[in-house]
């Protein structure tokens, strides 16, 4: 069972009679299996037919059903075996994969040069405050300023005095005030950064502060307990509310039982939540004493946060190439879950540990726009700056069946992958997936059900609108960090990413016209062009005549300066007055 909710949607052009181009409304038709604009043009209805095919027409002005991941209803998957791949590169990388079953599941990957901030915790400036998206800009000393919405303003700074939530219960977005009559220009505020800046935008900030230890995540600004919603088991849950019951809590803080709590002693948690509340007076202590923009609390590095985070007791062997790697592993780990201590293995092969575990093809193939798939299909996956567009193709995958049930099939195996490669490329925002078009509405079904159990095993938050009469799935996913392609590449200087440049002889044309422009300036006496060996030569053995003739009209020096190192449409015109000064040409 999924709970969903319903949502508005956009009607098509195809259901509000607006005109089409000529023959693509009825190859659509044709290619679903009816002849509809045919039909409807003798008098027949268009839901004609959908009839006994288990199929229900769409309408665009019908709600399509919103499927909200984390709290869905879905079939548990059953546990697999992991393990977790270590390769470092001391003082420059680390790279941490989990395979499953010896397939890449996922894959963490820092460099020094680009420290990660996720999980700091800073005491910030306000900026700017924007009443027209309701948000705040806020200097933390990182040189980017955060963005710091009014949903994750903690009520504290409401102006009312001081102020609690309960865990889990966060003051709804309709009840809370103006964000400008909350913060104002200068004034100081203590925030955490829950979101790395992607391209020109800067981090994403949250008031609400938090610290993960082993065992229990501290919530500051909140009261009460609560069990974290991976544990779905009602009994587990109850057995560790029991136990959680039991701790001496500290006043104005909450505390929430990661799913490591699980089998865990009263001792172990009250350690843990100590630890946590020592921490916490030591972050109050900085906030009193360093002046704003101060960094309070750092998280850990990459090996013991994914050790803390990621390590569950599916992972039975840990694999480690450096030896001093390995020791911090088994001392965390001695601590964190002394039974897992002894998986820590030291790897001895002289080939690279990743290329010996097949990671390496795996992390090229994550690069690439076509996907292969076990069964000959493939997806197409395009990253623009709005949304992920993912095709599912066939390609030479045909059942014994008939086209509904390869559709049907080629579907299931796009929607074990697809959450696979939506977590490996860490891609997010609007998702966009066009599966194979299907018939019988128990198929549809079936394939969102799937879609949705694979999102559901991620950390991840995410939403998915129901598969429309075009087989298309709409979804959110949530990011923390920049996709692992643009963490790995960087754009084209020559095609500026777009992965297309002019042709010399376009380049040579925008450069004549650039010339004959600035040759009717009168202040201008020279004119220096610089541009690349391909559009030099080009300019000067089929323009020289009309350069020439320019020069003698318009009484100017033309001269053309070929640059080896420039691209092929990188052009720089000077131009220069009487007194060689510079001057604009437009």
């Amino acid at each position: 069972m999924i709970e969903r909710q319903s949502v508005g949607y956009a009607r098509p052009a195809i259901m509000t009679g607006e005109r089409e181009p000529r023959g693509r409304g009825r190859d659509r038709d044709r290619d679903r299996g009816g002849r509809g604009r045919d039909r409807d043009r003798r008098g027949g209805r268009r839901e004609d037919r959908f009839r006994g095919r288990g199929r229900r027409p769409y309408w665009g002005n019908e709600p399509r059903e919103l499927i909200d991941v984390e709290t869905a209803i879905t079939d548990p998957i059953p546990p697999s075996n992991k393990t977790m791949v270590i390769n470092v590169v001391p003082r420059e990388e680390c790279r941490i994969a989990i395979l499953k079953e010896n397939a890449l599941e996922e894959i963490y990957i820092e460099r020094a040069s680009s420290e990660n901030h996720v999980g700091n915790i800073y005491k910030g400036i306000v900026t700017n405050v924007e009443a027209s998206i309701q948000a705040a800009f806020v200097d933390f000393g990182i040189g980017k300023n955060g963005f710091l919405h009014i949903s994750d303003l903690h009520p504290d700074y409401f102006g009312n005095g001081r102020q609690e939530e309960q865990v889990g219960r966060k003051t709804p977005r309709r009840h809370r005030p103006p964000i400008q009559s909350c913060l104002r220009r200068g004034q100081e505020v203590i925030v955490q950064i829950t979101k790395e800046g992607i391209g020109t935008k800067g981090p994403t900030l949250t008031t609400y502060l938090s610290i993960p230890g082993r065992f229990l995540v501290m919530t500051t600004g909140m009261t009460g307990i609560g069990v974290s919603r991976k544990i779905e088991d009602d009994d587990m849950r109850r057995k560790i509310r029991s136990v959680l019951d039991e701790l001496e809590l500290i006043p104005d803080v909450g505390f929430i039982a990661r799913t490591a709590a699980a089998e865990r002693t009263r001792d172990e948690l009250q350690a843990d939540l100590n630890y946590l509340a020592r921490l916490w007076k030591a972050v109050v202590k900085r906030q009193k004493n360093d002046r704003a923009p101060a960094e309070l609390y750092r998280e850990s590095d990459l090996l013991i946060r994914t050790i803390r985070d990621v390590y569950t007791s599916e992972v039975k062997k840990i694999v480690v190439d450096n030896e001093e790697v390995a020791e911090r592993a088994r001392d965390f780990l001695s601590i964190f879950s002394p039974d897992a201590e002894q998986m820590v293995e030291i790897f001895k092969g002289n080939e690279p540990i990743f290329h010996k575990y097949g990671i390496e093809q795996e992390l090229e193939r994550l690069h690439a726009r076509h996907v292969p798939m076990r069964s000959g299909g493939s997806l197409v996956i395009d990253q623009t700056e709005a949304l992920v567009a993912i095709d599912v193709n066939s390609g030479s995958f045909r059942s014994e069946g008939d086209a509904e049930t390869t559709a049907f099939k080629m579907n299931l195996e796009a929607a074990d992958e697809i959450p696979r490669q939506l977590r490996l490329r860490d891609l997010g925002g609007v998702v966009i997936c066009d599966f194979i078009d299907m018939r019988e509405a128990a198929h549809r079904a079936e394939v969102e059900a799937r879609l949705v159990r694979n999102l559901k095993a991620h950390k991840e938050r995410a939403k998915i609108l129901r598969m429309s009469a075009f087989g298309i799935i709409e979804m959110t996913r949530q990011r923390q960090r920049a996709s692992l392609t643009r963490s790995v590449y960087q754009s084209c200087t020559h095609c500026r990413g777009t992965g297309h440049v002019k042709t010399p002889e376009s380049v040579a044309l925008d450069c004549m016209r650039l010339i004959q422009l600035a040759s009717t300036r009168e202040h201008i006496t020279r004119i220096e062009l610089l541009i690349s060996l391909d559009v030099a030569n080009l300019i000067q053995n089929r323009k020289r005549a009309l350069l020439h003739d320019l020069e003698l009209e318009y009484r100017k020096t033309i001269t053309i300066h070929p640059e080896p190192h420039f691209g092929l449409d990188h052009v720089e015109i000077r131009c220069t007055d009487n007194r060689g000064r510079l001057v604009p040409h437009t």
